[in-house]
């Protein structure tokens, strides 16, 4: 990946999706897995919440690949896929960089956690996120719907809402649920 990057993004997630199925189908297709699933850790930043009024992000991504900083633009769709402007860069320390938007004014506002597994077929990314509320599937890139059709993912289970909405949603169900999306440590004796 780039050191930084400026795009169009143009995505299909679908929830409560059987990620061993899924993983035989990309087989099938010939897709390539770009590695093991790896724990991403997320943390979205806002100032006073203008970033949220507007349904701008601002995310900070700590994987296995390093750091990135992610500003995404407001969502649109066109027909069942989410369209929406992404700028990402590289970043060398995140605390550093946490330290940055802190000093102007962003504070963490919402923290979550994935397992992602990554899939390539052609220029499409095909993302398998087990998460702390359930399994999902994202396809980004151009040509989407027509990688999800051959891939028989249900239509039912098209997801418009974002991690963070999702969890949002879960939390009203589950009111016991940590602040945050992220996965509970287990408990050494």
């Amino acid at each position: 990946m780039d050191n930084q990057q400026s795009a169009v993004e143009r995505e299909l997630k679908y929830s409560a999706v059987d990620l061993d199925e899924l993983r035989v189908r990309l087989e099938r297709l010939e897709a390539e897995k770009q590695g093991t699933s790896a724990l991403e850790d997320n943390w979205i930043f806002d100032r006073d919440g203008e970033l949220a009024a507007t349904g701008s992000i601002l995310r900070l991504r700590i994987d296995r690949r390093g750091s990135r900083l992610t500003f995404k633009g407001p969502a649109a769709f066109e027909g069942s896929v989410k369209v929406r402007l992404e700028h990402e860069a590289a970043v060398g320390d995140s605390n550093t960089m946490r330290r940055i938007l802190e000093a102007l004014g962003y504070e963490p506002v919402h923290r979550y956690q994935k397992y992602r597994e990554e899939w390539r077929l052609g220029s499409l990314t095909i993302a398998l996120d087990h998460t702390p509320i359930g399994d999902f599937a994202e396809i980004e890139g151009e040509g989407c719907e027509t990688v999800a059709r051959r891939l028989n993912l249900d239509s039912a289970r098209l997801e418009r809402r974002n991690y963070l909405r999702l969890y949002a949603d879960y939390q009203k169900e589950q009111p016991d649920a940590p602040p945050d999306m992220v996965f509970r440590e287990e408990k050494k004796d």
